[in-house]
């Protein structure tokens, strides 16, 4: 038990070295003997736990799931309250938790990556599957409550994330602060609509306004 945390426990460190050079320097300068000279160990054992670079890729893909799975943690979640967790949820998606949980530059250059790698295009793909049933679960809870009617939680799910992966990659072009919080609010609201979803929020917020 304890050699096996300190394996997963040294594997982590590495992946987030290599994960700091990749931020820092673009992915294609982070390689093994620099990883290893950030954390101060052997370039040996950065290849005894994941034998090539593209091994450490592979990993990193999975990091970044890790780390995008964040966004769906609602502090204090309550059964019956299936659509405040929901919502809580696509406000985080939709600000600025969401777009810093990982940094952009990184997880761009390893989906471009998918288009000369079948198993990057594999792991990429599971990455952006995991993401949908997750919001697809919570949409599903809604409806067994009986606060959300929508006949497909898996196309509303699909097509939300089709919403925010457009919606970041153009985000990441825009340099104007007023800018990026007015179009973000503007996709968060089509998001909701496909949820029909904006006149309940409307109501809330008036409610809680009196």
């Amino acid at each position: 038990m304890g050699r096996k945390s300190l394996k997963h426990s040294r594997q982590k460190e590495i992946i987030t070295a290599f994960y700091k050079l990749a931020k820092k320097g673009g992915l294609e300068n982070a390689s093994i003997a620099k990883t290893a000279a950030l954390i101060n160990i052997n370039p040996s054992l950065v290849i005894h736990y994941f034998q090539t670079r593209e091994h450490l890729v592979y990993a990193l893909i999975e990091y970044i799931l890790d780390k995008y799975l964040l966004i769906y943690k609602v502090s204090s979640p309550k059964k019956g309250n299936a659509k405040k967790n929901l919502l809580t949820v696509l406000d985080n998606i939709f600000s600025n938790k969401w777009n810093t949980l990982f940094d952009d530059s990184v997880s761009y250059s390893c989906y471009s990556l998918t288009f000369r790698n079948e198993i990057i295009k594999e792991k990429y793909k599971n990455l952006l599957d995991t993401l949908r049933l997750n919001l697809k679960e919570l949409i599903v809870d809604c409806k067994k409550e009986g606060s959300l009617t929508v006949e497909d939680p898996a196309l509303a799910a699909d097509i939300i994330f089709v919403l925010v992966d457009g919606a970041y990659y153009y985000l990441s072009l825009v340099k104007n602060k007023k800018e990026y919080r007015e179009k973000l609010l503007q996709y968060k609201k089509q998001a909701l609509a496909q949820l029909n979803l904006i006149s309940s929020v409307k109501a809330e917020k008036q409610r809680s306004a009196r």
